[in-house]
């Protein structure tokens, strides 16, 4: 999400200065981190767009307000996506590859595994599509 824990090994504060970064500096290296806090603001304003009401208030009191409530719902989720990236502990590496090879891809082999077979199964016999 915001390109951070638990799969940002490359770049890891663990990793001997700064990880890939090291060939940077200055405004190169900058832009990095503007990348990332850019994208953290847009992945915010999404969240709060698709998911939370985007710029209506409760009980559309006042609409006028629409910008306010829009910045206030995304600065929550910025304050949010900071502040548990900031509190998880990173895990080593052996662990991201034990979870990613024992949890992640069985559970998306079993989900193509049920949404072939809800399509399949609500597919009418002799249609093309």
């Amino acid at each position: 999400m915001t390109h951070r824990h638990p799969f940002d090994q490359p770049e890891a504060e663990q990793e001997l200065a700064d990880g890939y970064h090291i060939e940077y500096a200055g405004m190169k290296w900058g832009m990095f981190f503007v990348g990332e806090y850019i994208g953290i603001i847009l992945i915010s304003a999404l969240l709060v767009t698709l998911f939370f009401g985007g710029w209506h208030g409760p009980f559309d009191i006042l609409p006028s307000l629409a910008f306010f409530w829009f910045a206030l719902k995304t600065a929550f989720f910025i304050m949010l996506f900071i502040l548990l990236r900031a509190s998880i502990p990173r895990p080593r590496y052996d662990q991201v590859m034990d979870f990613s090879w024992k949890f992640c891809l069985p559970l998306t082999l079993i989900n193509l595994l049920v949404t072939a077979a809800i399509v399949l199964l609500n597919t009418p016999a002799g249609s093309v599509q």
